[in-house]
């Protein structure tokens, strides 16, 4: 973070537009609400700050829509086409109380101070708030954007402006075809960069509706984009991330393949080694040394844990796909399938003894913490055996309540993220404060992860998984998205229809996913992982900064990557 008194940041800017940088905007959560203020400053240079923001759009009654260009004076994305007006709700009174009536008070001084509308002409504009969505934007290495974006909305003619050329440089009425050459960068536009804010709202709110604004709906929620490049698209996690996955992935896979190069039997030993050549992003074996790196002192021990927590996902998959029956993991034959179902629980089985063989065998773990680990891992398997036994037992029942669906998905799926993240914590040397903070950010990026993966599940394709697409629907499976519409009042009959079948045509499925939309349950699930995603950064916001935290904060905003 910037501190205040950075000024350096500002030098060589234009005096009027760095005196605005020392306003205080109002901080806000994943999911929208205010946490308190900061100043522009600090909002927008390097990492940033999540900040509440609005965009305003003004049409004729033509289908007109009036843009503006930004002054090539502006700090951050300068010399940009927008939509009329975007700037930010500040902490003062009137726009630091009610959300909605906060961001409409702002939208309307800066209309005023932005374009020069008249007090008198915004006294007959009604904004109406459309909705909310939160994106990240880098303009350049110092200047960034992270902003909840609230969308209004207005109709009215004969609007006269006079724009401040330290704010403006010029504005156009576009209607028609010419906005969507505008988002396509088509002929006046090919040489011109439009905001990439402005192309996201006006493809989630407007694109389908034009010219009929009358009938955009409210949207409730935010919408998560994530981290976007220029042109609206989203993008990978961030470099650092990437490169220190990379890195770190070298290391640690080396681990597990000379481990695992202790079972001789050649047979069992390909079964053990096989999921590990379908590649995979390695998180759960990088995690503790990316945990280590960011509250204390990591070294070659890290590898080691990590691998042994990696032998112990890949051996649960192997049993867990014998037991579901899938043929498929990351692209593979599933080990049963491959080999055969006595050699897949051999394989298993050995897997977790080489995994505990391992960290007692290091020379980098000290003895007073190797007791700490064996108990903290031994308990991981023991949660995950008993959310996996919980997980079947849904199998046979008619009924299974949210809260029942989150404490199994904790032990089978969280638990090893809670995991990664306290042992790696412990063998760094943190103190137990911080220890038991990072367990409670591994906790809730694991219940993140779980429920994006059932998201993608029944969003995504067979390809893309790795497995079969939609299989939890045919299956039957008791994931939150079920269970919020197997408790739904709404007919759906394709769902119902799909929903524990075994198998249906491609036709159905997307029949009863549509269903799944319609009735708000893929919503839902999508709104309790962003709730979890937001504890998570709240968890990381006590550690000081440090480019080793910046790395985990990326890793919670893949999280928020993996469903859109």
């Amino acid at each position: 973070m910037a501190a205040d008194s950075d000024i350096s940041a500002l030098q060589g800017h234009d005096d009027s537009q760095a005196e605005m940088m020392s306003e205080r905007c109002i901080l806000v959560d994943y999911d929208g609400n205010s946490i308190g203020s900061e100043t522009k400053l600090n909002c927008h240079f390097r990492e940033g700050l999540l900040h509440r923001a609005f965009s305003v759009l003004i049409f004729n009654s033509e289908g007109g829509l009036l843009v503006q260009k930004r002054s090539d004076d502006k700090i951050t994305f300068p010399s940009v086409w927008a939509n009329t007006c975007c700037s930010h709700p500040l902490d003062i009174p009137g726009e630091n109380g009610d959300v909605v009536t906060g961001v409409v008070n702002a939208a309307k001084r800066k209309l005023h101070q932005e374009l020069g509308i008249s007090e008198g002409q915004l006294s007959e504009i009604e904004l109406r708030h459309l909705g909310s969505f939160l994106y990240e934007c880098r303009w350049d290495a110092d200047w960034i954007e992270r902003e909840v974006d609230h969308v209004l909305v207005a109709i009215a003619d004969g609007i006269e402006v006079d724009p401040n050329p330290n704010e403006i440089s010029s504005t156009k009425w576009v209607a028609g075809p010419e906005i969507a050459e505008m988002m396509r960068g088509d002929g006046f536009w090919e040489d011109q960069i439009v905001a990439p804010w402005f192309r996201l709202l006006w493809s989630e709110f407007f694109e389908e509706y034009y010219p009929d604004m009358h009938k955009i709906p409210a949207r409730e929620g935010v919408i998560q984009f994530g981290e976007v490049d220029m042109g609206g698209n989203s993008v990978a996690p961030g470099q650092n991330l990437l490169d220190a996955i990379a890195f770190h992935r070298e290391h640690v896979e080396e681990v597990i393949m000379q481990s695992l190069g202790k079972m001789k039997q050649q047979r069992l030993h390909g079964a053990m080694t096989h999921l590990f050549s379908g590649g995979g992003k390695r998180l759960r074996a990088t995690l503790p040394r990316l945990v280590g790196e960011a509250v204390g002192e990591a070294h070659e021990g890290h590898y080691t844990l990590g691998a042994s927590i990696e032998i112990i996902h890949n051996f649960t998959l192997v049993h867990d796909d014998l037991m579901d029956q899938d043929p498929i993991r990351r692209g593979l034959e599933a080990v049963h399938v491959a080999y055969d179902d006595s050699t897949a629980i051999n394989a298993g089985d050995a897997m977790l003894a080489v995994a505990f063989e391992i960290l007692a065998e290091s020379r980098d773990i000290d003895s007073d913490k190797l007791a700490f680990l064996v108990r903290a891992i031994g308990e991981m398997v023991r949660n995950v055996a008993d959310g996996q036994q919980e997980d079947i037992s849904f199998e046979s029942r008619d009924e299974v309540s949210e809260d029942e669906y989150i404490a199994m998905i904790t032990g089978k799926t969280s638990v090893m993220f809670e995991t990664c993240a306290g042992t790696g914590s412990i063998l760094a040397g943190a103190s137990p404060e911080i220890v038991d903070n990072m367990e409670k950010w591994g906790l809730n990026l694991g219940l993140c992860f779980q429920l994006m993966d059932d998201l993608i599940d029944i969003t995504g394709d067979t390809a893309t998984l790795g497995k079969p697409a939609g299989s939890d629907i045919v299956q039957g499976k008791k994931t939150l998205i079920a269970i919020h519409a197997l408790q739904c009042d709404e007919d759906m009959p394709a769902f119902r229809m799909a929903y524990g079948a075994g198998k249906c045509t491609d036709d159905e499925l997307l029949s009863a996913v549509q269903e799944l939309h319609d009735s708000g349950s893929i919503q839902y699930a999508k709104d309790r992982a962003m709730h979890h995603h937001s504890l998570a950064h709240e968890c990381l916001d006590k550690l000081p900064d440090s480019p080793a935290v910046s790395v985990l904060r990326e890793l919670t905003d893949f999280q928020l990557i993996r469903i859109n």
